[in-house]
């Protein structure tokens, strides 16, 4: 029996390298994560480093808790339109003092969901 060497042909462009897709990545917010503020914030603004679907993307407020539980006092806030697409940005009813969280839940254009929590804490 003889073995035979078979070439598979490429084109020159599928090894040409290509650009990673990637999750959507929060590369700064207002409240910064872990922001002591003398008075609650006006406006959270997310800021993605890629391009997000605001229409299937959420930001939720909460008082922080360090120990597990549900979601239930969650309250979803409403996005601002316009504004670049690697943003989330909504206006904040008024904070009592205290430890808050921002979780943001977005949809990359890649089709990549993610979230995370930004904790911030309001007086003191």
């Amino acid at each position: 029996m003889t073995l035979r060497r078979f070439v598979v042909l490429l084109p020159a462009a599928a090894l040409l390298p290509r650009p990673a897709r990637a999750h959507a990545l929060v590369i700064g917010s207002e409240p910064a994560s872990g922001a002591r503020l003398p008075e609650g914030p006006r406006e959270a603004v997310v800021r993605f480093n890629s391009r997000i679907d605001r229409e299937r993307s959420q930001l939720l407020l909460a008082p922080r808790r360090e120990a597990a539980g549900g979601t239930a006092d969650e309250q979803r806030l409403d996005l601002v339109s316009g504004g670049p697409d690697t943003e989330l940005r909504a206006t904040l009813p008024p904070l009592a003092p205290g430890a808050w969280r921002l979780r943001w839940q977005v949809l990359a254009l890649d089709g990549h969901i993610t979230r995370g929590d930004i904790p911030f804490t309001v007086g003191g």
